[in-house]
């Protein structure tokens, strides 16, 4: 197997190890009404260390999980996902992608605009739009919270992946020219 299919496939494990965490989570917060949302970071890894390729495909997969796993059309996700690194991976070189502290803001821009996008897209099947937006903006702050706390573990867990894959990832040098 090539180094860019084992850090896709580490990608795409930990992006399902984050996706069962959060359904546990969300089990157990159900009484209290509030969701956390992570879809920002599926996208931050993949898109800010990885390939263009290699991290395309990696959301395009975890993509198709969070569509098999929502009651919403299959492909919303996959195209919000791949929208989102599209974007990050145009970017990406104009901030040190390799520091946690940046690997957090752009999980937490990516979560906030995705969330914001993925809401748009649905309000319209809600039989009182008014009413739901209070609650997906009391979601949106607890999943931004919650994303704050676990996006710099859910880094290292991926780079530590990529690393037991024997994949392991380029770093850019920086420095006066």
């Amino acid at each position: 197997m090539s180094a860019a299919n084992r850090q896709i496939l580490a990608m795409v494990l930990c992006g399902m190890i984050l996706e069962v965490l959060l359904i546990q989570v969300n089990h157990s917060a159900a009484p209290t009404y509030v969701s956390l949302w992570m879809g920002g970071l599926a996208v931050t890894f993949a898109s800010l260390r990885l390939g263009y390729r290699e991290g395309l495909i990696s959301v395009l997969l975890l993509g198709g999980l969070q569509d098999a796993l929502a009651p919403v059309f299959f492909g919303l996700h996959v195209l919000l996902f791949a929208t989102a690194h599209a974007i990050i991976f145009y970017i990406r070189n104009r901030f040190p992608r390799e520091e946690t502290v940046i690997g957090v803001l752009v999980a937490l821009l990516a979560n906030l605009g995705l969330f914001l996008v993925f809401s748009f897209t649905q309000i319209g099947a809600s039989p009182a739009p008014g009413i739901v937006w209070g609650r997906l903006l009391v979601d949106l702050g607890f999943s931004q919270v919650a994303l704050a706390a676990i996006t710099p573990w859910f880094l290292a867990l991926q780079e530590r992946a990529v690393e037991i894959m024997g994949a392991g990832l380029r770093t850019e040098q920086r420095g006066v020219m």
